[in-house]
């Protein structure tokens, strides 16, 4: 299945630019819906443990679009250039509701292969944007982009903070994969066979799959880009007197996540046991989802975000492999390398197959550019050439 194809900065932006593609469906609640859920975070009623039942999509209609020159730095990455380039063919795709909130939706995306084809592997998307702002479509033609190499996708929303905080995000998108599996066969999905992918925010959610409960039992593998994996250091970092913008909206926005503020948090208080949830290393153990983690040398979510993760979860046997770029990019925008997607179509590749071998995708990942756990992260190269930095 491997297709590790290599893009250019123009993917970064086509990621972000949204192409208005219709998505209808038969008239049935919830279901299909023609326009994205809302961005912001408007009051969300729906409950911490969502259910929902989708309805039938029918194929969009009408040629599919190039995406549209869009402008550079974005905080949350996923806008870093201004190409464009054709979208791949337009796969059928669809919106369903995996919840009663008006933010608990996901786009799929998927191709009629034929009766008795073998059913595909599955990537959820979890897009970023500081727990607070954000949508599914941002990552339309990335989904397309999968799709045309053998994937189902589906893309989702989650309810964004101050309106819910934590651990509804967690809560959301672990129903979202739910909703995947329970369904795969809508699309031919393998429901044994899902990676988590996420961007920024996304990431950290990506990783919370991972780890939280029997997080390998639930996921073959999380692929998390510029993750705030550690959102105590994302707030200590947001005060220092050299943070620039980014990082002190990621300090407050951990403070709206959480619904409390991290310098109050007294061991064993409410605040202090929700700052420990919200990282992933708190709950990594040896029943955890294999990782791949990366982030630029220099971007406003650095590497020592995801060490901490990275040791905890190499100590319980499970793979943890971090990538570095050189340069400021962030989240999506470090799609912008030629060799992030081949990396990551790899990845995908060596986790998705068929059947496991080998060690069964457990091991400490010391393939990666931050060193085994004997070596000094801080004094090891980036594994990658510098990167033209948009941000």
């Amino acid at each position: 299945m491997r297709k590790a194809v290599v893009f250019s900065a123009a993917l970064a932006a086509t990621c972000a630019s949204a192409v208005a593609v219709p998505m209808t469906a038969q008239a049935a609640a919830p279901g299909p819906t023609a326009t994205p859920a809302p961005t912001t975070s408007a009051p969300d009623t729906g409950t911490d443990a969502p259910t929902g039942t989708p309805s039938a999509p029918t194929e969009p209609t009408g040629a599919p679009t190039a995406p549209r020159d869009v402008p550079s730095g974005a905080a949350d990455g996923t806008v870093s250039a201004t190409a464009v380039m054709v979208t791949p063919e337009l796969p059928k795709n669809a919106t369903y509701s995996y919840g009663p909130g008006a933010l608990q939706q996901v786009d799929a995306y998927w191709t009629d292969d034929g009766r008795g084809t073998a059913p595909r592997p599955a990537v959820l998307i979890v897009h970023g944007g500081y727990w607070l702002q954000g949508d599914k479509s941002a990552w339309e033609y990335f989904a397309r982009r999968l799709v045309a190499d053998g994937y189902v996708v589906l893309s989702a929303n989650y309810r964004l903070a101050p309106a819910a905080q934590w651990p509804a995000q967690r809560t959301d998108v672990l129903s979202a994969l739910n909703f995947l599996k329970t369904n795969a066969a809508r699309w031919n999905a393998d429901p044994e066979r899902v990676v988590v992918l996420g961007s920024s925010s996304g990431g950290h959610l990506a990783t919370q799959l991972g780890t939280y409960g029997d997080g390998g039992e639930r996921v073959r593998g999380v692929i998390a880009l510029s993750p705030p994996n550690d959102p105590e250091l994302a707030y200590t970092d947001g005060a220092a007197p050299t943070a620039n913008h980014q990082q002190r909206k990621l300090r407050r926005a951990v403070v709206e996540l959480l619904g409390c503020d991290p310098a109050e948090a007294v061991a064993g208080s409410r605040c202090w046991k929700l700052l420990e949830d919200a990282k992933p290393a708190t709950h990594a153990d040896a029943a955890d989802a294999p990782m791949l983690v990366m982030h630029g040398t220099s971007e406003f979510v650095p590497v020592t975000e995801s060490r901490g993760l990275a040791t905890a979860l190499r100590a319980a046997g499970i793979e943890a492999t971090i990538k570095t770029i050189e340069g400021s990019s962030h989240a999506a925008a470090l799609l912008d390398h030629p060799d992030t997607y081949p990396m990551i179509a790899e990845w995908l590749d060596e986790h998705l197959a068929p059947a496991t071998s080998g060690d069964g995708g457990t091991g400490t990942g010391r393939e990666d550019d931050e060193g085994g756990e004997h070596e000094t992260p801080g004094d090891l190269p980036g594994a990658l050439p510098t990167q033209r930095s948009d941000d």
